[in-house]
Order: structure tokens, then C-alpha cells, then sequence
């Protein structure tokens, strides 16, 4: 296929989303606590997340990866996590996590503590962040919001960026264009890989 015949990144982004949602969407309820545990496990024994007085974090939905064992963890190690708070033009505000939670617009869940401002994402050093997938080059393929890519832009170079996915979801290719921000690690069940 030429490059004039394949489809604009966009496209080709939309599609893969389609699949990866779809095959997130058959994993049983056993699979999904396993990788979640399994994630955990992994990020609440790597040396960054160990290390790190302060972390960003955010709150699973649907068929992501679970985060709620993870945010205990980091909570019972000591850790202040922050957690995003969507606003409405999409861009991510930030509040403290101190265990509550309160219901939000499509059906998420955010801390109920005082708003901290977008750029306190600045201020952690580990940055845990959802994804669809990512390829080998740390492109990470979110659901298309662009609320992170927004995100990692306010995020200082060297800080450990981890996006969390399921075994299948490191790809040999992730679709890219200006914009999309790499990540420097994905954790699955399986373990972390740094790129």
C-alpha cells in the first residue's frame, strides 16, 4: 500500500482504539482483578515508585486496568498521590487523594479534595497515567481526548511517566502524530518495560 492509499493517522488511530476496547471488553472479571493485583505488585516494588515522595494517579474506569488496589498501596506507603479532576474543555485539574471519592461527570470517580491547579502534575516524580496501548518508542495511544497528551506537556523531562495497560496492549507499532507525548515505562501483568 502507498502512502497515498493508507489511511490519515487519525483514522488509523480510531480503529486500533476500536479493537483494543473490544478485546478489553471480553476479559472476564477474574482476568481484570488479576491484572490489577499483578500491576500493583509491580509498580508498588519498583525502585521509582519506592523512592518517589509524591505520585499522580488516576482513578480506573470501565475495562482499564484497575487502579484501586494500587492507590491503597501507594496511600499505605506513605506516598501523596494526586488524582486528576476532568475539566470541561477536557484539560486535567488536580487534587490530593486522601481514600474518598466522589462521582463525576461520565461516570468517574475524583478526589474530593481542594483543586491544586493543571500544573500540579508538575510536582510529582513518578506519573502513572491510563492508555490503550504503546509502541516500542513509549507512543502512548489514549482514548482520544487529549487530556494527557495535555498532561505529559506540563510534565518536566526525566520524570518516570508509566502508562498502564494489559499484556497485549505493547504493540511493534502505535499510530502517532505531533502532538501525542511518549511515556518512559508501561506496567503490565507481565511486568515493566522502559523504553
Amino acid at each position: 500500500m502507498s502512502a497515498a492509499e493508507r489511511p490519515p493517522k487519525a483514522a488509523q488511530k480510531v480503529a486500533l482504539r476500536d479493537q483494543l476496547l473490544t478485546a478489553r471488553n471480553r476479559l472476564s472479571l477474574a482476568e481484570r482483578s488479576r491484572t490489577a493485583a499483578r500491576i500493583a505488585e509491580h509498580l508498588l516494588a519498583l525502585t521509582d515508585v519506592r523512592r518517589a515522595a509524591s505520585v499522580a494517579a488516576y482513578v480506573s474506569i470501565g475495562s482499564e486496568p484497575g487502579t484501586g488496589l494500587l492507590l491503597d498501596g501507594l496511600l499505605a506507603a506513605g506516598k501523596r498521590v494526586i488524582l486528576p479532576v476532568l475539566l470541561p474543555d477536557n484539560d486535567l485539574d488536580w487534587a490530593a487523594y486522601d481514600g474518598r471519592l466522589a462521582s463525576a461527570r461520565r461516570g468517574m470517580l475524583e478526589p474530593t479534595g481542594p483543586r491544586l491547579g493543571v500544573d500540579a502534575i508538575a510536582t510529582p516524580e513518578v506519573v502513572l497515567l491510563p492508555g490503550l496501548a504503546v509502541g516500542p518508542d513509549g507512543k502512548r495511544l489514549g482514548r482520544g481526548g487529549g487530556s494527557y497528551d495535555r498532561a505529559l506537556g506540563r510534565v518536566p523531562v526525566g520524570t518516570f511517566t508509566c502508562v498502564l495497560l494489559h499484556d497485549d496492549e505493547l504493540l511493534d507499532h502505535v499510530p502517532s502524530e505531533p502532538h501525542d507525548r511518549p511515556v518512559t515505562a508501561a506496567v503490565t501483568p507481565a511486568g515493566v518495560r522502559r523504553f
